[in-house]
């Protein structure tokens, strides 16, 4: 069984829903406290094994690029003031032996074309995807961490899932689950956001999957889906159909929908309650604030 060394990461989207602060950033290099949105996920992606980051990009996302290369100009700023501490985080946010690859989506056909633009990089390999709109706390090991040992285990994709309100069936694909274990289904069959009336279950994929190399073929053949674009939710389909398994995971953890603006703000105030040195401020302010604005 080969092991999971590479994730790709599709993040030519246009984030049209964060304008105009999108207009000139990309959306994954909005910060959550102090780290981007795209820095979180490859942390993740770091801490599950990684060693080889597929950035799926677009004209406008060049940040993406520079933020995670050397800048040499602001390291002999930060080393000529004395400051070592911020000179490792800036120096080490992808570690030595971890390389980064960026391939441009030549146009928005989705999120099944976008993996498919990956192909040249993972080659005849296992992969893992990780959408940064979806940031996951996993407490004590990461979402991709967990679905890794469970690909480890079975040799099958691996769908990260949770529980949704029905009358959010139509913003999700949402899968047709059989029960294997605690947490853990066989992928019966799949469908991208169906009415709540036509919806398998409740259970919707979010943004993390570990794929077998399969998933190409499929990606290259399926037509056009929901939209107008290439859909993976239907390469994943016509996978089982093909007798390729492929599991679901209810993984532990905490999802934030960093895509929507109040799923943004939600994990900017938790990761800020989290953080080492604004944590106690922060608590005493929104202590302050909760009993100014709402008992008066």
């Amino acid at each position: 069984m080969q092991k999971i060394r590479k994730a790709v990461f599709p993040v030519a989207g246009l984030g049209t829903r964060f304008l105009p602060a999108t207009k000139a950033s990309p959306k994954e290099m909005l910060p959550v406290v102090d780290k981007p949105l795209i820095q979180y996920a490859v942390e993740e992606a770091l801490e599950a094994g990684i060693e080889q980051m597929i950035f799926i990009t677009s004209s406008s996302k060049r940040a993406i690029e520079d933020h995670f290369d050397r800048n040499s100009e602001l390291e002999n700023e930060l080393r000529a003031r004395g400051k070592f501490e911020l000179l490792d985080m800036i120096r080490f946010l992808v570690p030595d032996g971890v390389s980064c690859i960026y391939i441009r989506q030549p146009e928005a056909l989705g999120l099944g074309h976008a993996v498919l633009c990956a192909k040249p990089a993972v080659g005849n390999e296992p992969f893992a995807v990780i959408l940064a709109d979806d940031l996951i706390d996993g407490g004590e090991q990461s979402c991709l961490g967990q679905m890794v040992d469970l690909y480890d285990k079975h040799g099958a994709g691996v769908l990260a899932v949770e529980r949704i309100d029905r009358a959010e069936t139509g913003k999700y694909g949402i899968v047709e689950p059989k029960a294997m274990y605690e947490r853990v289904s066989e992928l019966a069959g799949i469908i991208e956001k169906p009415s709540p009336d036509k919806a398998p279950s409740d259970l919707a994929v979010v943004g993390r999957y570990i794929l077998n190399p399969d998933i190409f073929d499929h990606l290259q053949t399926i037509p056009k889906g929901a939209g107008g674009e290439i859909q993976l939710t239907d390469a994943i389909a016509a996978q089982i159909e093909h007798k390729s398994q492929v599991l679901t995971y209810e993984f532990s953890g905490k999802r934030f929908d960093c895509g929507s603006k109040l799923g943004y703000l939600k994990a900017t105030t938790e990761f800020a309650l989290q953080h080492p040195n604004l944590r106690e401020a922060f608590r005493t302010y929104l202590h302050a604030l909760c009993v100014d604005r709402f008992t008066k």
